[in-house]
């Protein structure tokens, strides 16, 4: 406790001396492992801004995000959202597998989301389009058309005469390629053909093309996803080329930089009904070192000037930024929506469902999940599964892991469950996890380590940067008295600071129960096998692979934001407008 409050005291104390102006605002604007962000905006849906990003093995998948001032933004649905829309998705479990590096688009009514699908495991790479005339009903993304695939990474664009054109990626084996395509069958009606090769970085993909006073401007991503990452740009009065490169590339990058934003690229450019330009960017609050960054890789927002016939020119991203052109600010919320940055205070009642924020890690086995049985009214009652979080990188479609989180989205933070469990049956176990990866989790459980106890234990698995073997780190395992093992215990992690969290538990209703606390480290969750995602933070079940069936019982789900750090040492306190 000494700790936790002295490690919190150093962040109140260094808080921005005069915090800044109301013009400005803080990124980032998608908080939490939201990575490749594509963006519009849209003057027909009553001037609204949505953005879509990567979402991997994440299911629900493809989240759909919805502003109308660019600063609270709302999650509006999922279009990836049913299994009949993929079933190949049950049969992915690397973290480097799933959907990734969507383009949303809208034309002449009609909202595009073209992505790909990848399982190297299965020998699956799909080009997928969904579509939908209603972003904000869910159910309205329905079965996606699968397109020929041009490569990864893909955009659409419209020319003026009508036609749709895709492009995509390639990288080093042909650069950025484009080729006319029908959007009702995905089939491509002409021959594939080279546009530019980038600038001369490693990686060059994330393309996205604009037309704009007679040129064609075509941006793309380079050096790859740590911090060399960058954004250039090339143009061509011709859809075909050639293109020239921008002799000041890159446009936007953070590298060779000591900013806390870092790996700053995978941009997309849209403009709102004033005719002001804004670009959305991934980036890591990590400082050049790349080594504490939980939340992964994170949406930001910034200006643009772009004038007539003119090269774009993109203001850096850092976590202050000029708000000046920025819309009004609006108290404007959608209906049956999730506030990205707000709290969660879930009581799974009867007749509930789960928020559209909650993910699954690949397809969930929807009977390990029930939402207020008949004997434990507005609790979730989890059916542990046989695998455990860890377990193999790659599991057969039938094995699913019994796990349901959300996405860390701020540095300081409170979450914490009640659960009861009453483990009868050796290997089985169930408590909260900061979980990254099968290969990177920490977590606080209740199991049971014989027939007569049961054992409170904090668990880490990590995988060395830059190396291929995982190792365990030690467990520390806490028999628990018959008290404890007859009533509800809340868990619950905090981040103290954006290189530490805290776990602790203790007897829900006994504030003089011992609490049992234990830190340990975010570089633990940070990029290795996970470096395309970022922290999710849940609860979960397991048998450990043994014969257990006894379910768990979490309660009262709270997660209660604190702060965001921005810079070194600079936090907003949540609430901050």
């Amino acid at each position: 406790m000494i700790l936790t409050l002295y490690l919190s005291l150093i962040y109140v104390l260094r808080l921005v001396a005069s915090l800044p102006a109301e013009k400005n605002f803080f990124n980032p604007i998608l908080p939490g492992w939201n990575s490749d962000p594509s963006c519009i905006f849209v003057a027909e849906a009553d001037n609204i801004f949505f953005c879509t990003t990567s979402s991997f093995l994440a299911f629900p998948g493809l989240p759909i995000y919805a502003s109308k001032d660019l600063r609270n933004w709302y999650l509006i649905s999922n279009a990836l959202h049913h299994p009949s829309q993929l079933p190949d998705f049950k049969n992915t479990s690397r973290p480097d597998e799933g959907i990734f590096a969507p383009t949303l688009r809208y034309n002449q009514g009609r909202y595009y989301l073209v992505t790909v699908y990848y399982a190297v495991s299965i020998g699956v790479f799909k080009t997928l389009l969904f579509e939908t005339s209603n972003p904000f009903n869910q159910s309205a993304w329905g079965v996606p058309v699968e397109c020929t695939t041009l490569g990864y990474d893909p955009d659409l664009f419209w020319d003026d005469d009508g036609q749709s054109y895709l492009t995509a990626s390639r990288s080093s084996h042909g650069g950025i390629v484009q080729a006319p395509i029908d959007l009702v069958n995905g089939q491509l009606l002409g021959e594939q053909y080279h546009l530019w090769n980038g600038s001369g970085g490693a990686w060059p993909e994330g393309p996205h093309m604009y037309k704009k006073d007679g040129f064609y401007y075509l941006m793309i991503a380079e050096g790859g996803i740590s911090i060399d990452h960058m954004e250039t740009i090339a143009r061509s009065e011709h859809l075909k080329g050639p293109y020239t490169s921008y002799h000041k590339n890159p446009i936007l990058t953070n590298r060779n930089s000591s900013e806390y934003f870092q790996t700053v690229g995978h941009a997309d450019l849209f403009k709102d009904a004033e005719g002001n330009w804004f670009g959305a960017a991934l980036a890591t609050r990590s400082g050049p070192q790349w080594k504490n960054f939980p939340m992964g890789r994170e949406t930001c927002l910034f200006p643009v000037t772009w004038k007539e016939r003119q090269w774009p020119e993109l203001a850096p991203v850092r976590g202050i930024m000029d708000g000046s052109s920025l819309p009004s600010r609006s108290g404007w919320r959608p209906w049956d929506s999730q506030l990205v940055a707000g709290p969660d205070v879930i009581d799974f009642g009867p007749s509930s469902s789960f928020p559209k924020h909650f993910v699954h890690w690949s397809l969930p086995d929807p009977s390990a999940y029930v939402i207020s049985p008949k004997d434990h009214l507005y609790s979730l009652g989890l059916q542990p599964s046989k695998t455990n979080l860890t377990g193999d990188l790659i599991l057969p479609a039938a094995q699913k892991r019994t796990l349901i989180a959300r996405r860390q989205a701020h540095s300081l933070f409170a979450f914490e469950v009640d659960i009861l469990f009453r483990p009868n049956v050796r290997g089985e176990e169930a408590g909260v996890t900061v979980f990254l990866t099968p290969q990177q989790h920490l977590d606080l459980s209740i199991g049971s380590a014989d027939y007569d106890s049961a054992t409170l234990t904090d668990m880490f698995k990590v995988v060395d940067i830059g190396r291929s073997e995982t190792k365990d780190l030690p467990a520390n395992v806490h028999t628990l008295s018959k008290q404890w093992q007859q009533s509800p215990i809340r868990l619950e992690v905090r981040g103290v600071n954006e290189t530490t969290y805290r776990f602790a538990a203790r007897l829900v209703g006994d504030r003089r129960s011992h609490e049992y606390v234990f830190y340990a480290p975010a570089a633990v969750v940070s990029a290795g096998a996970g470096h395309f995602t970022g922290a999710l933070l849940g609860v979960y079940a397991t048998a450990n692979g043994g014969n257990g069936t006894t379910e768990a019982y979490v309660s009262r789900w709270r997660y209660t934001p604190q702060g965001q750090v921005v810079d070194y040492a600079v936090v907003i306190p949540h609430g901050r407008p």
